[in-house]
């Protein structure tokens, strides 16, 4: 089994490349964005919860997270690993993760951060606002807020993980081909 950790800042292609990589690798995808939308559309309580801090452009507490991310994890107890999209975002969420894979006989092997400069980043949210329909990729104001979030939330988790001799800051500028193939270097050194 491997599991994978893939982040980076919002519009830095993680859900992107973790379609190609979940296909490569034969690895289940946990998006906790997908998992937001699903609980959000099918209008569960944890999903109502998640829509009111995810229109304000802020991050979801850890505790829902973690609550909607073990309950998916749950519904795929024999795939050969994990890509985790968009989780942890703390380090917070990191340790929680990291007990929780331990009580499962697991570990995280890796995690793969995909680095971009931020006027990118905002220019690919904003065109993606054109036709997600998602209200924080319309308005550039609520993305560098969830930028300045990310950076005092989530930056920390290169520390975390490095300290742990588990990351891996790969260029998320260029083609989806390039960025897959650079992903592919990582995740075969591992074995």
């Amino acid at each position: 089994m491997i599991n994978i950790v893939l982040f980076g800042k919002p519009g830095a292609g993680k859900g992107t490349q973790a379609e190609f990589l979940k296909g490569k690798y034969n690895l289940t995808h946990i998006s906790t964005g997908d998992i937001f939308r699903f609980n959000i559309k099918n209008d569960t309580a944890l999903g109502k919860e998640a829509k009111s801090f995810i229109d304000r452009g802020d991050l979801v507490p850890d505790a829902l997270t973690i609550k909607m991310l073990q309950d998916e994890i749950e519904k795929h107890e024999g795939t050969a690993g994990f890509l985790f999209d968009g989780f942890p975002r703390t380090v917070a969420q990191a340790d929680e993760l990291d007990t929780f894979v331990i009580s499962k006989g697991w570990q995280i092997d890796a995690t793969i951060g995909l680095e971009a400069d931020d006027d990118i980043l905002v220019a690919r949210l904003l065109e993606r606002g054109k036709t997600s329909g998602r209200a924080d990729d319309q308005d550039e104001a609520l993305i560098r807020n969830r930028y300045q979030e990310y950076n005092e939330k989530t930056a920390p988790l290169v520390d975390y993980y490095s300290k742990q001799g588990k990351y891996y800051a790969v260029d998320g500028i260029g083609s989806i081909e390039e960025i897959t193939e650079r992903l592919s270097l990582v995740i075969d050194s591992l074995n």
